[in-house]
């Protein structure tokens, strides 16, 4: 049944929090270590050569100008089969080695897992190094030294971070395009980020030294950023044209060669939009009751804030400064995510938010970031001035992403960011997947008749089909692989009607018969292949446009227009002022997904009064991460038409199957009605609390006698949420987990794991999981029936974190059709307030 705004959701309240169970620890299997006759070979040389260096006792220069070589100051890679916990304890027994960074690795033939680390040895470090390795040749290590052999037995590399490492492959094609026309003094504008070093004075060293090399090419520094809390140190700097295609070459003498470097990458730059179809906004203005102070915060372009649809809304604070030097007609992003944010859909006619929302610009003209400031630095600035001048903000719109940083299974600064302000500030960072607007090859179809003819399902499949074979360049732009944030994606969802959608037909609708995510939409996963991006929410019917004709037809997606797209207000355009137009894509739906947050925030203020408010504001924020998650399901024929085109097929391949649909969907679409309110035939609860280390809570859900012994299909759901500590640079970077334990009364609830829905593995790898159990069978329920719901803290990953974690939960029961579900439960626990009028 649809949503009954008169049905608020129901709070209850978890129990004191409890020992978790301790359980004998399950421990994978050791790797198997490599032949030491393989060792040796390939790794005896290089010690070998290291010694005979470090024995003349001035070679440290000669190492350092041999890119293979072993040299203090030098970042070294380790790649290791195994536990990094062996590995970290190894190195804390050697003085002066620094770990700086570890990953996961993709899998290979050899190694199912390997993973790498990264250290800065100096000197002493160094001749400690290659003491170790000839003490374990010899079996001599001494006790507290045996960390090393599982080192050096499960050793599959040992090299020098070199240029091959700082200009990523995608840089390249990246600079290569910017360079493109420029003459050799021309300047490029760059990023480079530094190996962190956790001591200032190595620190500032490593600057100085990178600074010189700069000037010395002809470079000029005019942005610097150390952010200690994220391990994060880099430079933004322009460098000639021709010290660029040193760095493009990854010439050993140049930039690139520089030791202190970590990565080199173009100037960040912001995902664009275009608002299509501009039109005068209807004369009679909004009705505008007093605002509330602001609880939701956009960063964002300059918004047109003398709009009237805006104006009254807006609580602008620009810090940057920005404002005066962005021509109005260029302010499109910030103009059109306010709109949304606000009013939502304007052809959706839907009330404005009761409260004002506050505005930082961190886009300055033609909706660019400013030339000669690093965003990390920005943003972090922004946040942290926010938190302080406007306390009560809980929710953080983030609509922008860096075109040129795709996530490639590492974790970007500005996620890294994230993460760390969501945890420190209490903040529920909401994060649009990014877009991705060039155009494609559909090899399926000759001519652009030949696509516009196919039928429903077919066009459906080919572009399945297609962009699953391209999804490798159609990643997360930076920053939407956060894990403590919210990533969403654009669903081909509008409210344009049929006489409007009539304009659009020059253009062909990739999926007319689908709910599905827009071919633009980024593809996850996320980092450790976490559920990303975790919701889809309305970007608009996304049509395309045939860009060419070869042996197959090239599609794009086409712009927003009046016959698909969102409606929102937009800048003047040709001396005309306060007008409306279309916006697509997934900033758009990140800004209504924020709104959404803003809505159950609001429903739960007028259902509960003070008692909601006085929930702690970090509460409130994970609170409001589940309950906005927690309706998300996958539209089951697109999930099919993945499924059958996609596979794999087989028996045991459901697993693989749902990792190809949650690529492409998340954990599904949410119907933003669902998340605000009950029906009759649907209870959705709520509760909120911390959780210390090794700490559980249970929630007695109250299960309605009205389903019992009726075999009609019905569920039960559950969405755990939580912003975690993270710890930069390690692969254990999600220090923190809770989980939903499966609760044992399944069998009676005659329920069992959704099939069209992430996996309990799949599901528990990020910060907010979602279960979800149904069945048709007749359920056995008794009067006053619960079901004790865990929520469990698991030993916390790495460094143990001494802090209680902040959660928040939502659980649905529901059977289609019986209306007397929510007032049976309802009258069980403790009933909404009336609140203030």
């Amino acid at each position: 049944m649809p949503s009954d705004p008169t049905k608020p959701l129901l709070r209850l309240t978890p129990s004191a929090d409890q020992p978790r169970p301790k359980g004998k620890p399950k421990y994978p299997p050791p790797p198997a270590a490599f032949p030491r006759d393989r060792q040796t070979g390939t790794f005896g040389p290089k010690f070998t050569r290291l010694a005979e260096i470090l024995a003349r006792g001035d070679g440290a220069l000669e190492l350092r100008a041999d890119p293979a070589g072993l040299a203090p100051e030098r970042l070294l890679v380790f790649e290791v089969r195994g536990s990094i916990s062996r590995f970290a304890e190894a190195i804390r027994q050697v003085a002066g080695l620094e770990l700086v960074d570890e990953e996961e690795l993709e899998s290979d033939e050899e190694d199912k897992q390997p993973v790498a680390y990264l250290l800065v040895p100096d000197m002493v470090a160094l001749r400690s190094l290659e003491s170790l390795w000839r003490r374990w040749q010899a079996g001599q290590l001494v006790r507290g030294e045996t960390p090393w052999a599982t080192v050096f037995e499960h050793l599959r590399d040992l090299r020098a971070w070199g240029p091959d490492d700082r200009v990523q492959s995608a840089d390249r094609t990246f600079l290569s395009i910017i360079l493109e026309g420029h003459h050799d003094n021309d300047l490029i504008r760059l990023e480079i980020e530094l190996v962190f070093r956790a001591n200032e004075a190595s620190a500032r060293q490593s600057e100085e030294e990178t600074t010189r090399a700069l000037i010395a090419r002809g470079g000029l520094i005019l942005s610097r950023c150390r952010l200690p809390e994220i391990s994060y140190h880099a430079l933004l700097a322009d460098i000639p044209a021709w010290a660029v295609r040193e760095i493009i070459a990854r010439r050993i003498e140049g930039i690139a060669g520089l030791d202190s470097v970590m990565h080199i990458r173009p100037q960040s730059e912001a995902t664009a939009i275009e608002i299509g179809d501009p039109e005068d906004m209807p004369q009679a203005a909004d009705q505008i009751a007093e605002l509330g102070e602001p609880i939701l915060a956009i960063l964002d372009g300059v918004p047109v804030s003398a709009h009237r649809r805006l104006g009254p809304h807006i609580d602008l604070d620009d810090p940057f400064n920005l404002e005066p030097d962005a021509l109005v007609v260029t302010r499109a992003h910030g103009t059109a995510m306010a709109s949304l944010v606000i009013h939502g859909d304007l052809n959706r006619g839907e009330a404005p938010l009761p409260r004002k929302i506050h505005m930082i610009p961190v886009l300055g003209n033609n909706d660019a970031f400013p030339p000669d400031r690093l965003i990390v630095d920005m943003i972090y600035l922004a946040v942290t001035r926010l938190r302080a001048q406007r306390p009560g903000i809980v929710i953080v719109n983030l609509s922008l992403g860096n075109r040129y940083r795709p996530f490639q299974n590492h974790l970007s600064p500005w996620a890294r960011l994230i993460d760390r302000l969501a945890y420190r500030f209490g903040l529920l960072f909401v994060v649009s997947a990014g877009n991705q607007v060039f155009p494609f090859g559909m090899p399926g179809y000759a001519t652009s008749r030949d696509y516009e003819a196919a039928n429903a399902a077919s066009r459906a499949r080919s572009m399945v089909e297609t962009l699953h074979g391209v999804m490798a360049d159609r990643r997360l732009l930076s920053p939407a692989e956060t894990i403590n944030g919210i990533t969403v994606g654009a669903a081909n969802i509008d409210a344009v009607g049929p006489a409007d959608r009539a304009l659009a037909r020059a253009l062909i609708d990739p999926f007319p018969a689908h709910v599905a995510a827009n071919p633009s939409s980024s593809l996850g996963p996320g980092f450790a292949r976490s559920v990303k991006p975790d919701i889809l929410m309305p970007g608009a019917r996304e049509h395309m446009a045939c860009v060419g004709n070869h042996r197959h037809i090239d599609v794009r997606p086409a712009m927003a227009s009046r016959g698909a797209g969102l409606k929102v207000a937009a800048p003047p355009r040709a001396g005309r002022e306060n007008l409306d137009g279309y916006s697509n894509g997934t900033s758009a739906a990140a800004a209504l997904a924020s709104r959404t947050c803003h809505r159950i925030h609001d429903a739960l203020e007028a259902a509960y009064g003070e008692a909601f408010l006085q929930i702690p504001a970090v509460q409130r924020a994970v609170l409001l991460k589940a309950l906005l998650v927690h309706p998300a399901q996958w539209p089951q024929e697109i999930a099919e038409v993945i499924k059958s085109t996609l596979g794999p097929t087989g028996r045991g391949q459901a697993s693989k199957q749902k990792d190809n649909i949650r690529r492409f969907l998340g954990y599904g679409y949410v119907d933003a009605d669902d998340a605000l309110a009950c029906a009759a035939d649907r209870a959705t609860f709520f509760a909120t609390g911390v959780l210390g280390p090794d700490r559980l809570a249970t929630i007695d859900v109250p299960v309605p006698v009205a389903i019992g012994g009726k075999a009609r299909p019905h569920s039960l759901s559950a969405t755990v949420a939580w912003f975690s500590p993270v710890l930069p640079g390690r692969k254990t970077y999600r220090s923190s987990r809770l989980k939903i334990v499966t609760p044992a009364e399944l069998n009676a609830l005659a329920v069992s794991p959704e099939h069209w829905h992430p996996d309990e593995n799949q599901s528990n790898r990020g910060t907010v999981s979602s279960r979800r159990w149904s069945g048709a069978n007749a359920p056995v329920v008794t009067p006053n029936m619960t079901v004790p719901l865990v929520i469990q803290r698991d030993p916390d990953q790495g460094t143990a974190v001494d802090e209680a974690i902040p959660f928040g939960v939502a659980v649905t029961i529901c059977m289609p059709g019986e209306i007397g579900i929510y007032d049976e439960v309802r009258a069980r626990v403790v009933p909404p307030v009336l609140a203030r009028p």
